[in-house]
């Protein structure tokens, strides 16, 4: 594996070589734990994918994330752990996509309280602002055809 460029990171199924990565003080981990999202169990990649949250730099914090959201798309669930790095880290930061992911890809019934909440209020936003849209456009057309008559 090139730990140097990053290239193949991708593909890390050998979650020791992670570990041993990591002890070693390697960049490119955040990408490289997407790899062991994608290739190992949940069991095993969430305790990595943890860590990876934790990296010092922002960037490999950031891939650490999406790691997360691929794991949820995956597996329709998530660690107990990671439910609480994503709620920790926030919705308007790098956990937001993840947090997305989550939301999609997970039953609701699995799904812990606090994103319970949140794909209620998601939802609930999201038809309010397309009644909005609708109304507006509603209105829109209406000011169309009264100018039309005007000009008549």
């Amino acid at each position: 594996m090139n730990w140097e460029s990053g290239e193949g990171l991708l593909g890390l199924d050998d979650p020791a070589e992670w570990d041993a990565a990591f002890d070693r003080g390697e960049d490119h981990l955040g990408t490289a734990v997407i790899g062991l999202a994608l290739n190992c169990s949940l069991e095993e990649a969430s305790p990595r994918i943890l860590r990876a949250m934790r990296l010092p730099d922002r960037n490999q914090r950031g891939y650490a994330f999406t790691a997360a959201g691929t794991a949820a798309r995956l597996n329709g669930r998530l660690a107990p752990e990671l439910y609480e790095a994503l709620r920790a880290e926030g919705e308007d930061g790098r956990a937001e996509d993840a947090i997305g992911d989550t939301l999609t890809f997970v039953p609701y019934r699995d799904l812990p309280p606090w994103l319970k909440r949140r794909l209620v209020y998601v939802t609930v936003r999201g038809k309010l602002e397309y009644w909005w849209l609708r109304c507006a456009d509603a209105v829109e057309d209406g000011r169309r055809i009264l100018r039309g008559r005007r000009h008549r």
